[in-house]
């Protein structure tokens, strides 16, 4: 009779799990505001633009939590510490990016590319400093996370898919903020402004 291998887990293993969970747990958090942010756009003439690419970006956000503890678990990646717990710092350092992208943006805060005709650019915050803060949080977290455990596997494969997608979404986002910008107030489409009246 043949068997398939035990698969054991260490205690860094099972920490690292919880800590997946959590990330899992900010995912939904962070999907729950900007489902309420979505709806409060559309309510105020917002348009929608990319959503061919949205699917993708799901994927690969849901493929790195599932891959980087897949990775651990199935191909026992230890713990190095020297490793680790500077990746935690940059995990933890990429969610308090986020979160102040969050709350520097409040109600324009969104997952989806969504421009609410009329409204300015965002200023405050790491927007200050920075054009895309938030996509700094992203890549800092896409390659830290699984470092924390040494997938390093799948860091290498998120950190290629993301920088695809990023390279979409940012002439995505670009594009229409730029239309926003060029005729403010003006109605918006995905295809273009409408001309001023």
């Amino acid at each position: 009779m043949v068997t398939a291998p035990m698969v054991t887990m260490t205690g860094s293993a099972a920490w690292y799990l919880v800590l997946i969970a959590l990330v899992c747990a900010e995912r939904i958090a962070e999907l729950a505001v900007s489902r309420r942010n979505l709806a409060r756009a559309r309510r105020r003439g917002g348009v929608e633009y990319g959503r061919e690419h949205y699917p993708y970006m799901v994927l690969a956000h849901a493929g790195l939590l599932v891959a980087a503890p897949a990775e651990v678990v199935l191909l026992d990646r230890p713990f190095l510490p020297w490793l680790g717990w500077p990746m935690l710092a940059v995990v933890l350092l990429a969610q308090a990016l986020r979160w102040w992208c969050v709350k520097s943006l409040g109600e324009r805060w969104n997952t989806r590319v969504v421009v609410v005709p009329g409204m300015p650019l965002v200023h405050a915050g790491p927007y200050r400093w920075l054009r895309h803060p938030n996509y700094v949080a992203v890549v800092a977290e896409g390659l830290a996370l699984p470092l924390v455990h040494t997938a390093w596997m799948t860091a290498l494969t998120f950190c290629a898919v993301n920088a695809w997608l990023l390279a979409v979404r940012i002439r995505v986002e670009d594009t229409a903020l730029g239309r926003a910008a060029a005729f403010p107030g003006a109605g918006l489409s995905p295809d273009g402004p409408a001309p001023p009246r």
